[in-house]
């Protein structure tokens, strides 16, 4: 591969590294003979380096999923363009069940209990949390050894059965649209529009680490952000004092035109 150093030098900048080298790695085994090869899950991060391989190799096509439309964490295959069979990327999905009087049981408490087996995040999908239970999209080579071994969220006890992708049922995002005129498409500007937060404050989180767009690390307040982007912020940095009431995710829906004064006119979606 052309520029495999340079890449992955890229990739390192923003703490990427290792992720690029692995599918690296996945696409040099298709290069030399294997139909497809398949990745971990992974954040949408990880479908921007896909897209940055695939296009320093020639002839190699890849496909995402998550189990779901809109899943956030990913799998990704690179293929030979060649293959003509099934591309399986080992999705599955369980169904965690609990006693729906212990309600305040969260994602992070369903995520700890499934690390505690000994398991790495990367076999994990998304986990959606529901009203006495929890959708789990697992790496399928590792379904049964969930079903036999998850017996407990702290205290509580659980049952975990199969179930179909076409069964899922995922959360219902909430979108708020934000309307807004800004002086230029500097991402500072931006966020602070869309999160509903001083722009002071934007500026320290994105010199906090908390910014990202594309789901990689923010550039700086000045960082020009274009129609379709993610920015997403995140909470609380280890060690910060930042308080932010607006942390999610956005996109820049539609740069709808500009002003008399000059101003850029913007249609924000914010994912609540």
């Amino acid at each position: 591969m052309k520029d495999k150093e340079k890449l992955i030098r890229y990739f390192e900048a923003s703490g990427n590294g290792e992720e690029a080298r692995r599918m690296i790695d996945l696409a040099e085994q298709v290069q030399a003979g294997r139909p497809y090869r398949v990745t971990d899950f992974m954040s949408p991060a990880g479908l921007v380096i896909a897209d940055a391989v695939k296009a320093n190799f020639g002839g190699i096509n890849i496909i995402s999923s998550g189990g779901y439309e809109g899943a956030e964490r990913l799998r990704v295959a690179f293929v030979d363009p060649h293959f003509q069979g099934t591309v399986d990327l080992q999705i599955a999905v369980l169904k965690v069940s609990w006693d729906p009087r212990f309600r305040l049981l969260t994602h992070r408490d369903v995520l700890g209990s499934l690390m505690g087996l000994g398991i790495d995040r990367t076999h994990f999908g998304d986990i959606i949390v529901t009203s006495g239970g929890a959708q789990v999209i697992v790496d399928a080579t590792i379904a049964d050894f969930v079903i036999q071994n998850f017996t407990k969220i702290a205290m509580v006890t659980v049952t975990v059965s199969r179930m179909e992708l076409s069964e899922l049922q995922p959360k219902e995002e909430k979108i708020k649209e934000v309307r807004t005129t800004v002086a230029s498409m500097r991402l500072d500007s931006i966020a602070s529009s869309g999160f509903s937060t001083s722009r002071t404050k934007v500026v320290e989180a994105i010199k906090a680490g908390l910014v990202q767009v594309n789901w990689q690390p923010a550039k700086g307040p000045a960082q020009e952000v274009k129609e379709g982007d993610i920015i997403s912020l995140r909470g609380r940095g280890a060690g910060t004092v930042i308080s932010l009431r607006g942390k999610g995710r956005m996109e820049v829906a539609e740069i709808t035109g500009t002003s008399r004064k000059g101003r850029t006119g913007v249609l924000l979606k914010r994912f609540i």
